[in-house]
């Protein structure tokens, strides 16, 4: 990071000791190995908050190009299946059957055969009414 070498930490190392003086010098380094600490954790968060941002940023490109590469796959495949069969094929959520559920009080419904159906509440009422003659 700097670049002192050997020569230079002994000339920083005599100044200190004359200028703080030998019987203040421990804690002198004490205190300075504390604010060393501080910008060491100050700066390694930072890094980490960076390096996170730059994942992030990362991701979302990665999801773009994996979305883009999806629907082409989609396209490619509803294409060959197209070719294949002829007449184009539903690529969207399959319709909703229609229930044969019958509301409350509805008369009698005939299907395509002819044959006749009650509704479920119907055939209630009549084992209910069959019930209380018994």
């Amino acid at each position: 990071m700097f670049d002192i070498g050997a020569a230079e930490l002994l000339v920083i190392v005599i100044v200190a000791i004359l200028v703080i003086g030998p019987k203040d010098m421990p804690l002198a380094m004490r205190t300075a190995g504390r604010w060393i600490g501080k910008v060491r954790r100050v700066s390694s968060h930072f890094r980490t908050g960076l390096d996170a941002m730059v994942r992030e940023a990362e991701l979302e490109d990665m999801e773009k190009k994996w979305k883009a590469q999806n629907e082409a796959i989609m396209k490619r495949s509803a294409a060959s299946a197209e070719s294949e069969a002829g007449e184009p094929l539903m690529t969207g959520p399959p319709p909703v059957a229609e229930s044969k559920v019958a509301t409350p009080g509805a008369p009698e419904v005939t299907d395509k055969s002819g044959s006749a159906e009650r509704s479920d509440d119907a055939s209630l009422d009549e084992t209910s009414q069959s019930a209380e003659k018994g």
